[in-house]
């Protein structure tokens, strides 16, 4: 089980921020092998979603109101630690994101720049997809779109 917070920017503490980097850091730059700038200037505007069980920060999002990265509000970064993926924590961690955005945001219109791979998992929180391929990073991408 995972007690979520979620946070503005300015309300992180340098130790989650570093937290956050990390997690960051291990799954999309040495696990994916993909060198880029993970620190992209869009943290400060995000609300972030921070996942903790006993080990401590292993879940984590961040969530866009619309206008700032797509026309619609937005979850990026979506992350779990690899050693609890078998946990479902992602599933958990996209269910808190969506209902984040419908309660702060006041939208039920969600755009996600989703990893290829990761399309059957988005599409069971009711996401479609709506772009074709493209490369981000070297990495195969979709657009998809949720509206409740």
């Amino acid at each position: 089980m995972l007690i979520f917070k979620i946070k503005r920017f300015n309300e992180l503490s340098i130790q989650e921020l570093y937290q956050i980097l990390q997690l960051r850091s291990e799954v999309f730059v040495v696990e994916q092998n993909c060198v880029y700038q993970d620190i992209d200037g869009k943290d400060e505007k995000a609300l972030h979603v921070l996942g903790y069980n006993e080990e401590g920060l292993v879940a984590y999002s961040r969530l866009f109101a619309p206008g700032l990265y797509f026309e619609n509000a937005s979850i990026g970064r979506v992350i779990v630690k690899e050693v609890f993926r078998d946990k479902k924590f992602g599933h958990d961690l996209m269910k808190i994101s969506i209902e984040t955005i419908k309660q702060i945001f006041d939208t039920r219109f969600i755009t996600i720049s989703a990893q290829q791979y990761l399309k059957k998992f988005y599409e069971s929180h009711g996401f479609v997809q709506t772009s074709e391929m493209y490369l981000e990073d070297d990495i195969p991408h979709i657009e998809m779109k949720r509206i409740d």
